[in-house]
């Protein structure tokens, strides 16, 4: 079917009408609404739209050819200045329109079926797609039907054509800007990133691309269509797949950079070059472009011979031909049925192809030859992720074989060591490995020398009462607290010296003030820490007092307990000794408490209740609790409302943001 301008101008300026309706009314589109909605082709074949058509006056300055197009121009900007607010928002949707008459070519939905088609045949069902210029969503469409529950995201920068595409698909990602508006956090993201992207010598500013220190990413900001590609590379995951259809520019340019960029990171799928008449029927337009598929390899080590061709170019010194070797090595990559030498829309000297099936034998051809480059080049575990985690244990199972010869090493080392005592002398200035190891303490007490994993030696018989005065102190602290008894003195038996030393201290060690607490610790054996010092220091003088008096009360009911008793059975009196005449028999209590802390909670026994908790704050990121405002970017300070924390957002996009905490306590 012929493109008739006349239709396709109607066509759009009902759709455009429909879409300003939706808008005022705020509902979305009816069956009826929708089928109006997706018969938009855009502008990119009615330039019609550049002539001035504010008066009928007007018409005298219109090509004949095109006077049958001035009343509905008319009408349409007549119908965008009643549906703006303002006249910089009419001009704003009509400098929108004009802008897209240079790149508003719609894809025919056969090609874009046949390629969706073709991916799904070969299990690429993507969870998370990718549209950086969807015009009004023909492959959306396509994508959907075999993978109704993906998460799409698609850009179009046209203002009224992204309305459009907003009604048409009220459940996605609908983003109405420029693709190079995409955020940091949407990198690695997509499984799939499909087009029919934008192309001539539009640049395009990208500050991430423009501090790149490879030439190919700055150097492609120059051309709309090689950026097109570098992104959407960037914005796939590893193993993710890219298809654009784009112009001839991309493989044909004689600045090889950009291309080398690509396969330097991606394998070329499939490669094919689309007749000339593609456009025709939807755009009304003659213009040649290439379908590319790329694979993204984040491991990729070199390149393939095929991508190696892609990066030559060639010309015929006799028609001054210039063409991409791949095409030269590969003419049955190049959907035709027939071809002639001619010009491209810059004047130079092309190859045009034709192809006499339209759409629908475009298609067909299309199919069978994505078919065989995707049977022999996609690598569908890499795809599904399968290399990547092989990869992973691959370096675990290394690294493991590397660190288990030195383990084993030092075991046998250590075996010989053992066995063979009488190995040759080491040097003066190593040390030995079996040292004199000193006696250590028998006792199941815990000092503060446990704190850092040192051991005590076993000390000497001049021991100082002060240090066994806190030896018992810690020893009431870990074991249940029994009443105390008084017992008459039998007829004195043989008991060790040590034995009497220790009942001696026990009846005779009574802290009258518990301000004797700092009397009775050893600072030479026991530095102060922070667990005892900073606590009993802190103290104001008014709990200090309190406290004594809780001391001198709790003291006081010890004192009557002792006095209630009158006698106390036989083996009561014999239990202490059979616990100290075999200390090794009883297994040693858990002490969490360094001597200092047993100490003050003994004599105090309310401080360790009345101890404040310090609140655990949770300083992991996490999603913020709403959508960020306009005025937001990267680093603001904001209040987490839920958990009251203060911190700054990162990872801004129009669907959320991450909220950083900051510990504030310092």
């Amino acid at each position: 079917m012929a493109f008739n301008r006349k239709q396709k101008l109607r066509d759009n300026i009902e759709a455009i009408r429909t879409a300003f309706i939706l808008d005022r009314e705020n509902r979305t589109a009816t069956t009826e609404e929708r089928a109006i909605l997706q018969r938009y082709c855009g502008f990119g074949g009615l330039k019609c739209i550049l002539n001035p058509a504010k008066e009928l006056t007007d018409a005298v300055r219109w090509a004949k050819s095109d006077l049958e197009l001035f009343a509905p121009t008319v009408e349409l900007h007549r119908l965008i200045r009643e549906n703006s607010k303002d006249e910089t928002e009419y001009k704003r949707f009509v400098d929108s329109l004009k802008a897209s008459v240079l790149t508003a070519f719609y894809t025919p939905k056969e090609i874009t079926d046949t390629i969706a088609d073709v991916l799904a045949d070969y299990s690429v069902r993507p969870a998370r797609m990718l549209e950086p210029s969807a015009g009004v969503g023909v492959f959306v469409d396509s994508m959907l039907r075999h993978s109704p529950n993906a998460d799409v995201m698609a850009f179009e920068k046209d203002l009224l054509t992204g309305t459009i595409l907003r009604h048409l698909y009220p459940d996605q990602k609908m983003r109405t800007c420029g693709f190079e508006k995409i955020e940091r956090p949407f990198n690695n993201y997509f499984d799939l990133a499909v087009s029919n992207i934008p192309f001539g010598d539009i640049a395009v500013f990208d500050a991430e691309f423009q501090r790149s220190d490879s030439f190919g990413r700055r150097s492609a900001q120059k051309t709309i269509h090689n950026y097109f590609f570098l992104k959407g590379l960037d914005a796939v995951r590893d193993g993710g797949i890219v298809a654009f259809i784009t112009s001839q520019g991309v493989l044909n340019s004689t600045k090889t950079s950009v291309r080398n960029e690509l396969f330097s990171q991606a394998n070329l799928v499939s490669a094919i070059r689309l007749p000339n008449n593609l456009f025709t029927d939807n755009a009304g337009t003659e213009v040649g472009s290439d379908l590319i598929v790329l694979q993204k390899n984040l491991s990729k080590k070199e390149m393939s011979q095929d991508e190696r061709l892609m990066t030559v170019i060639q010309t015929d010194t006799k028609t001054a031909l210039t063409d991409n070797a791949y095409f030269i090595h590969h003419p049955e990559r190049i959907v035709h049925t027939m071809a002639k030498l001619d010009t491209d829309p810059y004047g130079k000297p092309a190859m045009v192809y034709l192809h006499e099936g339209k759409a629908a034998g475009i298609a067909g051809d299309l199919r069978r030859m994505l078919d065989e480059d995707f049977h022999y080049r996609l690598a569908m575990r890499l795809y599904s992720g399968s290399i990547r985690q092989a990869g992973t244990e691959e370096k675990v199972a290394v690294q493991n074989k590397v660190e288990r010869p030195a383990i084993k090493l030092e075991t046998v080392s250590s075996a010989q060591t053992v066995e063979t005592p009488t190995e040759k002398p080491q040097p003066a200035d190593e040390k030995p490995e079996i040292e004199p190891r000193p006696q250590y303490s028998a006792g199941v007490q815990l000092t503060l020398l446990d704190l850092w994993g040192m051991t005590e030696e076993v000390s000497q018989p001049k021991t100082s009462k002060k240090k066994k005065t806190v030896k018992k102190a810690v020893t009431a602290k870990s074991t249940p607290p029994k009443p105390k008894v008084t017992v008459t003195p039998t007829a004195p038996t043989a008991k060790p010296a040590m034995e009497n030393k220790e009942v001696k201290a026990e009846n005779t060690a009574k802290p009258a003030d518990p301000d004797d607490i700092y009397a009775t610790l050893d600072w030479d054996t026991n530095p102060p820490i922070n667990g005892f010092y900073e606590m009993m220091m802190g103290l104001t003088p008014e709990r200090r007092k309190e406290l004594r008096e809780l001391a001198r009360q709790h003291n006081e009911k010890q004192v009557a307990e002792k006095t209630e008793v009158k006698a106390v059975p036989e083996t009561s009196r014999e239990q202490p000794r059979q616990e100290e005449t075999q200390p090794e028999a009883v297994a040693a209590p858990a002490v969490t408490d360094t001597p200092s802390e047993a100490v003050g909670t003994f004599l105090f026994p309310d401080i360790e209740a009345e101890k404040p908790k310090e609140e655990v704050v949770d300083l992991s990121p996490r999603a913020y609790h709403r959508t960020p405002e306009m005025h937001l970017r990267e680093g603001s300070l904001v209040a987490d409302r839920g958990r009251h924390n203060i911190g700054y957002l990162k990872d801004i996009t129009p669907y959320g943001a991450t909220f950083q905490p900051l510990d504030l306590k310092g």
